[in-house]
């Protein structure tokens, strides 16, 4: 076939980001979709929460030294974390559906092969193996619920709930996880055959509920194989280096793997940013021939100069709220039953309240995010969850669990509920039809990255404190303390850096619920924030 009729080929496809109208879905159906995607975001979630409650019985059962434990959560985080943005693409172009099912099946037999292991290295190997799947069913999903949801109340309640299904699919993980662990007689093994069967429900719920997949609308219906290569092997290094670092031997951080690793990985994410540049460049020059050297861009860099730099703030903000979101939540854990000596089941109850909390929490974003600014959103959301990790900050561990914990679980989901349910919506209204899981996978990235840094950052400094204060001369006891509660003011600080964020840059975004209600800076807006499209149209943000 010659240039002009690959031109011609691409110029008969429809015009790229045309929305084509789909019926939307009736009650039941709605209802069904909506719940197999927000079980799929529980099933995502429970495979780090429900196996992290169970690591002291599985590091015992197999052998596993305490330093090398993390590895059984990071590796299903580093897979997952780092597949998310090509997954996302692969669901845009071949189909939210298939991969949606794909991935949920693919969870469904890793998390079985798990069960049945006998050593740890293949239990890590298999866990991250299993990470894909979850890479590919959450940037599906969030396509799927904006694809079956036009810009309504509707499309709220629906983001709203898959919101929900994080803090639910945490504490069911950790709960139910950490019953199986104690109270039958297959322990750990027990929770994956729970996260199997969590998986199963979800590819047999996907197969009824979700409806075929709509044609694709982009011109070049390509996927950028060597920007996915480029990212994922970054994003694998950085992620490696970022759990590895602290226990590398002999100089942790200074240990020359880590350095080349690090090196070698802040490169290829360079090398992509420039590469998917200079592909956005080539797909939105008209007079550029056909190349099979150039298809679509991964990620479209312009993507965060969306709606005037907005889009990449609410990335930032998402990426410091899990830092410190997460690292609260890992270093809470720790205290409960490394320094109180509380077991799996007794630690794991004392989050029941982020479920209740967290369920309200979407309850109000679903009925209300069509009458409250994000503005509000994402600075009082950030500013409450921040509170969680400054109670653990100063926590005294001879006092009642009503006085620090209680109060610090009920107020640690805010910011990652609102964060996520007004961030993803947000960014849905702002993304064309074919970009969906794409950004969503995007979103999700960033949570993903601010997970592993906020934990990474916080154990530099928890392993610092607590040598400085060894080094003072306090008893070992009173050196572990200081260093909780110098993780938690780290946490903390991520925390106040992401509502800060939020007060300066989001301030005039204004209502980004219903299409239908806007305040009268939205109205101004959507006259003036244009971008550019791939094909030199123009697009109203």
């Amino acid at each position: 076939m010659s240039t002009g009729d690959h031109v011609r080929e691409r110029d008969n496809v429809p015009e790229q980001g045309t929305d084509v109208p789909r019926a939307v879905p009736s009650l039941a159906k709605a209802i069904a979709i909506t719940a197999v995607c927000t079980t799929a975001m529980g099933v995502n979630i429970a495979n780090t929460t429900a196996v992290a409650i169970a690591l002291p019985t599985i590091g015992s059962d197999l052998e596993i030294q305490q330093d090398q434990l993390q590895w059984l959560t990071n590796a299903y985080a580093l897979s997952s974390g780092c597949l998310l943005l090509m997954f996302g693409r692969i669901a845009d172009v071949y189909g939210r559906k298939k991969t949606f099912l794909g991935g949920a099946l693919w969870l469904f037999a890793f998390a079985l092969g798990c069960a049945f292991v006998d050593d740890s290295l293949t239990l890590m190997v298999l866990r991250g193996v299993q990470g894909a799947g979850g890479a590919a069913i959450i940037p599906a999903a969030l396509g799927i619920l904006a694809d079956s949801f036009p810009p309504s109340r509707a499309r709220s309640i629906a983001f709203a709930t898959f919101s929900a299904g994080a803090p639910a699919g945490g504490t069911l993980g950790t709960i139910v996880g950490g019953a199986l662990t104690q109270y039958t007689s297959k322990t750990w093994r027990a929770s994956f055959y729970f996260l199997a069967g969590l998986a199963g429900l979800c590819f047999l719920g996907g197969l009824y509920a979700i409806r075929r997949d709509p044609p694709s609308q982009e011109k070049d219906r390509r996927v950028d194989w060597l920007g996915s290569i480029l990212v994922t092997a970054g994003l694998t290094f950085i992620l490696f280096i970022l759990a590895q670092g602290e226990i590398a031997q002999p100089k942790q951080w200074g240990t020359p793997y880590i350095i080349a690793l690090l090196v070698v990985g802040v490169f290829l994410i360079t090398v992509f940013v420039a590469w998917q540049y200079y592909l956005e460049r080539k797909q939105d020059d008209p007079s550029a021939p056909y190349s099979v050297w150039t298809p679509p861009p991964l990620m479209r860099p312009s993507l965060f100069a969306r709606a005037r730099g907005r889009y990449g703030v609410q990335m930032l903000i998402a990426f410091s709220n899990w830092c410190a979101f997460l690292g609260w939540q890992f270093w809470s854990q720790l205290f409960y039953q490394e320094y109180q000596g509380y077991g799996p089941m007794l630690a794991g109850v004392r989050y029941i309240p982020m479920l209740i909390t967290g369920l309200m929490c979407n309850l109000f974003i679903a009925f209300f995010v069509a009458r409250v600014s994000i503005v509000w959103l994402m600075s009082l959301g950030t500013l409450i969850t921040s509170i969680a990790a400054l109670l653990f900050a100063v926590i005294d561990p001879d006092a009642t669990y009503w006085a620090f914990g209680f109060p610090a679980a009920i107020t640690s989901v805010f910011g990652a509920d609102f964060v996520f349910a007004g961030g993803t919506i947000f960014i849905a209204k702002i993304s064309r039809p074919h970009e969906q899981s794409v950004s969503g996978g995007l979103y999700n990235t960033m949570i993903q990255l601010g997970t592993s840094i906020g934990i990474a950052v916080s154990t530099v400094v928890y392993d610092n404190v607590q040598e400085m204060s060894m080094d003072r001369g306090r008893s070992s006891r009173e050196a572990e303390l200081d260093a909780y509660h110098a993780a938690q003011w780290t946490a903390f600080g991520f925390g106040i850096l992401a509502s800060l964020l939020a007060v300066a840059f989001l301030r005039g975004v204004g209502i980004v619920g219903n299409k239908e209600v806007k305040t009268e800076e939205e109205k101004d807006e959507e006259q003036t924030a244009v971008i550019s499209t791939g094909d030199g149209a123009r697009e109203k943000v």
